[in-house]
């Protein structure tokens, strides 16, 4: 036998006293030195799980060469134990190093079969355990995986997250200035533009700039600059877009202002069912769901659009919310059949005592003062207006007693006094409504008795003490001509002369007047009409108009509506004047201070016309009128002669300025400033020139 030389022993121990060969359960306890050594060598491609020969090679096992092995010199007595032992080595148990649980197998390896290649001998130490192949390769993954990331943030790091999509704008990879000025281009002017919102039926346009909406960039950069750390949401973004809203500037009180205008166009109080009088004829009148815009919805509902950068033109839906009437149509038809057609059957008769006066209440009466109001519990009450009642009855119930007498203001030496109020006695508008409601459902014929009482004055004593009317406010005075017009001056003076304005009251020139025709004493005079002049039924009583409007306008008082005439006429202050038509053109102003105005007039049959207002001052008023500009001259025409053509000497057009200045009345301080402008376009010249007489040919002179 060839002798080797001594090599690191590989020889796998294997014993065999044990029953079954298996290790001792001793484990690794080292054998005594008097004990013979009993192993035998195992092949190395056992030793790194070769698989055992298989059936066909006639042999349990092939002799190994010198090579596949190093052996250990036995003795004798070795080699005799050695004959006990089966000599198919499939069956023998390698001696293995004892482990902290004898009964679980080690990963990847049978209890039954040979150890791992990469296990170390079974009495040698173990090898490290991060040289492991089941430590080696994940972490090597994970180290790979680090570096990706750590590459790709290190490589994205001052840029938009990629695939990063703002309102349909990709600005993923860009730097924050090139993603400021995309946003700037792209999406600005879609936020900025007007839209249009629709709310149940009706649509408007909505400026965002007006409702305080605007894109802010600065802040929508800064919201998406910001590269997301977490490995999954990196990896997710290379696959998919990360949508993202634009931030908006919002200004709520702007934005309410705006939905509150649109809402003023859509808001609808519902209708309850209710009764209507053509004259003495009764209906029902349906009832009608109302609907108010929902003003949070609406404000969500616009920013989330224009965040959202879709098109202008695509109509913005805004919430509407639907509300219910009280009073439903059977409510109504209940109270038709039940209380209004019994009440309007007849008249019903107001009966003095002792066989006195009588006056009857007609069924028109009855019909002009009934009142329908809606109860919350769903039901029609029906009532009656005494107002309305003693209106339409007029002097019917003046048989009953005596009436009573207002309070009433006179002006006497440039001082203003009360006139005391009387009450009187006879049938109080009220107690009569309380007596006329149990009778209404009763068949004819009806009758109330007439119960006469005290009945107050409507302005009395103290009221008109309260009103606080003790001096001289304003006047103004203008000049005229006597003709037609002036005629209609006085009868409109005469009218208006002691009206008394209640604080906070708005007086109307039209209402107060009423219809002004051949009827009421009015006559046709000169108007304006398409910028010439013309005839018309109650003509010149803009002369009144334009004296009122400097007596409210000295006063103090608000200017609620009034007109200037189409061009200067040169007998009113430019600016400052008024025109009126009956029924289309109102001089309107509300009494905005704590105290009444007592209105007197005073026309002279010199050709003035005076409005005083009375009252407290409140105010000292400066009017300053500024230069003329933007002059124009007058055009020149010629109408035919005529009752249709009326001569104008013409006037300039131009521009005009009036401001009112209040101040203090003690300190003389200036307090605020009101400006009136106005334009006047230019008078034409109209002449009215008569056709020329045709001329009549010359007979001819007879021949001799």
């Amino acid at each position: 036998m060839p002798q080797h030389p001594p090599a690191h022993d590989e020889t796998v121990r294997m014993r065999a006293d044990g029953p079954d060969g298996r290790p001792s359960p001793h484990g690794n306890r080292r054998v005594a030195d008097d004990v013979a050594d009993d192993t035998r060598p195992v092949p190395r491609d056992w030793l790194s799980g070769a698989p055992d020969a298989g059936p066909a090679t006639g042999n349990a096992h092939a002799a190994p060469s010198d090579d596949e092995f190093v052996t250990q010199a036995l003795d004798v007595d070795t080699l005799d134990s050695l004959t006990d032992v089966d000599s198919d080595l499939t069956t023998t148990q390698a001696v293995l190093p004892p482990v902290a649980d004898h009964d679980a197998p080690l990963d990847g390896w049978a209890s039954d079969g040979p150890p791992p290649a990469d296990e170390p001998p079974a009495d040698g130490p173990r090898g490290p355990w991060w040289r492991r192949r089941a430590v080696l390769i994940p972490a090597g993954a994970v180290a790979l995986l680090a570096a990706v990331y750590g590459g790709d943030l290190a490589m994205s790091s001052g840029d938009i997250p990629r695939n990063t999509v703002v309102a349909g704008i990709d600005v993923g990879g860009l730097s924050p200035a090139a993603a400021a000025k995309a946003l700037e281009t792209k999406l600005g002017p879609r936020v900025a533009a007007d839209h249009v919102v629709v709310a149940d039926d009706v649509q408007a346009t909505l400026s965002p700039a007006t409702a305080g909406l605007t894109l802010d960039v600065d802040g929508t950069v800064d919201a998406i600059d910001h590269q997301p750390l977490n490995p999954w949401t990196r990896l997710a973004s290379v696959f998919s877009e990360r949508a993202v809203s634009p931030v908006l500037a919002r200004d709520d009180v702007a934005l309410k202002a705006q939905i509150e205008t649109l809402a003023a166009q859509v808001d609808q109080a519902p209708v309850d069912a209710s009764i209507a009088l053509n004259g003495t004829t009764p209906s029902v009148t349906p009832p009608a769901d109302g609907r108010a815009v929902d003003r949070k919805g609406a404000a969500d509902a616009i920013t989330a659009a224009l965040g959202a950068g879709g098109d202008p033109k695509t109509p913005i839906a805004l919430p509407v919310d639907v509300a219910k009437p009280h009073v439903v149509e059977t409510e109504a038809q209940r109270v038709l059949k039940e209380t209004v057609t019994p009440a309007l059957s007849a008249p019903i008769e107001v009966v003095g005592s002792g066989g006195g006066p009588t006056a009857e209440v007609p069924v028109s009466a009855i019909a002009a003062s009934l009142t329908f109001t809606p109860k919350d519990d769903g039901t029609l009450a029906v009532g009656m207006d005494p107002a309305a009642l003693e209106t339409t009855l007029g002097d019917d119930l003046e048989v009953f007693g005596s009436g009573a007498k207002d309070a009433a203001f006179q002006v006497s030496g440039g001082t203003v006094t009360i006139v005391p109020s009387v009450d009187g006695t006879g049938v109080a508008p009220d107690h009569l409504v309380a007596q006329l409601l149990p009778v209404l459902t009763k068949p004819a014929p009806r009758s109330v008795a007439a119960e006469l009482g005290p009945v107050p004055a409507d302005l009395t004593t103290e009221e008109a003490k309260a009103l606080g009317i003790k001096e001289k406010v304003s006047s103004f005075t203008t000049n005229f001509t006597m003709s037609p017009s002036a005629t209609n001056i006085r009868v409109i003076a005469e009218k208006v002369d002691g009206a008394v304005i209640k604080p906070g009251e708005t007086f109307s020139l039209n209402d107060f007047t009423g219809t002004r025709g051949t009827a009421q004493g009015y006559v046709p005079a000169n108007v304006i009409e398409h910028g010439q002049l013309a005839k018309a039924v109650g003509g010149g009583i803009s002369q009144f108009a334009t004296t009122m409007f400097n007596a409210v306008f000295f006063a103090g008082l608000q200017d609620v509506h009034h007109k200037t005439h189409s061009f200067y006429i040169s007998r009113y202050p430019a600016g400052r004047e008024a025109t009126v038509f009956d029924g289309v053109i109102d001089l309107a102003w509300k009494n905005d201070t704590k105290t009444g105005i007592y209105v007197q007039t005073q026309w002279a049959s010199g050709g003035s016309i005076t409005v005083t207002f009375w009252g407290t001052k409140h105010y000292d008023i400066e009017s300053l009128s500024g230069p003329k500009r933007n002059i124009t001259e007058p055009a020149v025409q010629e109408k035919p002669a005529g009752d249709d053509c009326i001569p104008q000497s013409g006037a300039k057009g131009f521009d005009i300025t009036v401001t009112r200045v209040f101040k203090d009345l003690k300190t003389g301080a200036e307090i605020r400033r009101e400006k009136f402008n106005t334009h006047y376009i230019p008078e034409a010249i109209i002449k009215c020139i008569a056709p020329a007489t045709p001329t009549t040919p010359a007979a001819p002179t007879p021949g001799g």
